[in-house]
């Protein structure tokens, strides 16, 4: 039965055309030998046409329809917008990776195509991180690994289970607000080993290889507590300020090849930990967590231009792209993405 409502039926003829220009479009990428507009479905154009129908643009895409070349055209303009960071395939390692910034490293690693393994101290929060990204990103490609990085053994133990590494995101770390007089000698090296030992064992047994094989990226999360140390969490900032002397160091050893060390600054970032820190500062101080975040940047971080906690998607765009293969250029660097937080364009 034919509808008689007229955005139905319009609705329809758009689908048909679409069809019938997907047709003749990939005779003619035959032809052409042309593989890039496999990206571009059936759904997504039509999308497209459906919202210029409605627009004042209409006519004129209308008369593009009937065009198969400028269809073509179109279809690999599209194409084209998306950055191909060539990581398919490429083994990734994230450590400290169920949750907060982690996560969304191995998320937008994953949407490139990587084969991303996942690592936490649980193998619930690991198997919940894998089956989410997976959904997330469709890449049946995402493991996980098990391993609490403050026991030398269980950090042995993930090298043996993956014994190569192209992307080594060492992401790993702990924080805890604390009086400099309060820290006993305990809680220096529980930090140092879990903030920067952890990164300088898989370092240690995937450079090497890296070097063997002519291409490696490893990257060091640290923060931009490595260059305004907070008065609050001085043993925090010590290893952050460790992490990028230990990728500088390594970048030093990568002369004439394609691998790169580097690491990567981010500003105070709204992570798992430390959405659990302003909602108990929240309830300490009987406020809510949103005027908390306000009081934090007014009175803790005055300097930030952003004046608000990053996403950790936001860290993950730039630590994706100093993953990929055309980052090569940037080697041996201390990369801030703080939201403008460090008085200094250098």
């Amino acid at each position: 039965m034919t509808s008689n409502n007229p955005v139905v039926n319009q609705k329809s003829i758009y689908k048909q055309y679409f069809c019938n220009a997907l047709s003749a479009r990939n005779l003619q990428i035959k032809k052409l030998r042309f593989h890039t507009v496999n990206y571009v479905n059936n759904d997504f154009l039509f999308s497209v046409g459906f919202f210029f129908q409605l627009s004042p643009l209409a006519h004129l895409f209308r008369s593009i329809l009937f065009k198969t070349k400028n269809i073509i055209k179109l279809v690999l303009y599209l194409k084209l917008l998306k950055m191909d960071l060539k990581i398919k395939n490429k083994i990734a390692l994230v450590t400290g990776s169920t949750a907060g910034i982690g996560y969304a490293i191995a998320k937008a690693l994953g949407n490139e195509g990587a084969e991303v393994y996942v690592n936490g101290r649980t193998s619930e929060r690991v198997n919940n991180a894998v089956g989410n990204l997976i959904k997330e990103t469709g890449n049946k490609n995402i493991k996980g690994l098990v391993a609490d990085f403050a026991d030398v053994n269980q950090v042995n133990q993930l090298i043996n289970q993956l014994p190569e590494v192209d992307i080594l995101v060492n992401n790993v770390g702990i924080f805890e607000p604390k009086e400099f007089s309060a820290i006993p000698d305990e809680d220096w090296l529980k930090f140092y080993e879990v903030n920067v030992l952890s990164g300088v064992r898989l370092s240690r047994a995937y450079f090497d290889k890296m070097l063997k094989k002519n291409w490696g990226r490893i990257i060091f999360i640290s923060s931009e507590s490595a260059l305004q140390i907070p008065e609050e969490m001085i043993h925090y900032g010590m290893t952050k300020t460790a992490q990028i002397a230990v990728a500088r160091g390594l970048a030093e050893l990568t002369k004439h090849t394609n691998v790169t060390v580097n690491a990567v600054l981010p500003g105070p970032t709204y992570s798992e930990g430390v959405g659990t820190f302003v909602q108990d500062m929240a309830a300490h101080k009987n406020v809510t967590a949103e005027v908390m975040e306000q009081e934090f940047f007014k009175t803790a971080r005055p300097t930030s231009i952003l004046q608000r906690f990053i996403t950790p998607d936001e860290i993950a765009s730039t630590v994706t792209y100093i993953a990929s293969d055309l980052s090569i250029a940037t080697n041996g660097a201390a990369i801030r993405a703080d939201g403008g937080l460090v008085k200094s364009p250098f």
